[in-house]
């Protein structure tokens, strides 16, 4: 989904550093996290998946205003955790980067809009769902808020950071990128039910795999009644 794609070079030096730092910040902070609280074992097997299907999406790249994709990365939010979704993140754009989709300075950047994505889609699925709501409808509002968080962060960085041989002043940049946002938002949609049909069909015959098992039981009727 969101992604900057522009080239090397492309950001002045302190962006490319302030950046760099946050991404770098995130990394740390989740990896301590991972080794403080450890992960379960089938969350390592789905992040695997997770990470192979979202580097292979990711590779198929629309050419509209400098590149649209999908990248499944509100699914893999909702699937592997918001800690291994921002690992995921990273080294599906350190990939990436290396096959020449996306700037290696960038990494950082986009680190944080992807990882930025999984986090959000997790957390509002997890909050649709206690509040009693349908999977189809809570994984794919959660994929499109996530997505669409990421969206945003996305203009926002070229914004802040500029764009180093742009003549646009920061106003007509704005103007730019907004639209750029605005394609985004509208790609976030699609993918938002995309997920929603896979996080539906995996809780039909695995619902363990999206955390519902105990919602499962606790739906259960018990008892007797007349």
């Amino acid at each position: 989904m969101a992604h900057i794609h522009l080239g090397e070079g492309s950001f002045p030096l302190w962006a490319l550093v302030l950046w760099t730092l946050l991404g770098a910040g995130l990394i740390s902070a989740v990896v301590y996290r991972v080794r403080k609280g450890g992960i379960k074992t089938h969350q390592i097997a789905l992040a695997g998946i997770g990470a192979a299907a979202s580097f292979a999406i990711f590779q198929l790249n629309i050419p509209v205003w400098g590149g649209i994709h999908m990248n499944l990365t509100g699914l893999v939010g909702i699937l592997a955790g918001p800690l291994l979704g921002a690992l995921i993140a990273l080294v599906v754009n350190i990939f990436s980067a290396a096959l020449g989709h996306g700037a290696v300075g960038l990494l950082g950047a986009n680190t944080l809009v992807n990882a930025s994505e999984a986090i959000v889609a997790y957390y509002a699925f997890k909050t649709l769902m206690g509040m009693d709501w349908d999977v189809f409808p809570a994984s794919a509002s959660a994929a499109t808020l996530g997505l669409s968080a990421g969206a945003f962060l996305m203009g926002a960085i070229i914004v802040v950071s500029g764009v180093n041989g742009s003549a646009l002043p920061r106003g007509d940049l704005t103007i730019a990128v907004a639209g750029l946002v605005g394609l985004n938002l509208g790609v976030a949609v699609i993918e938002g039910i995309l997920t929603g049909f896979i996080v539906q069909f995996l809780a039909s015959v695995r619902p363990d795999l999206v955390g519902l098992a105990d919602r499962d039981t606790q739906e259960e009727p018990t008892g007797v009644t007349a």
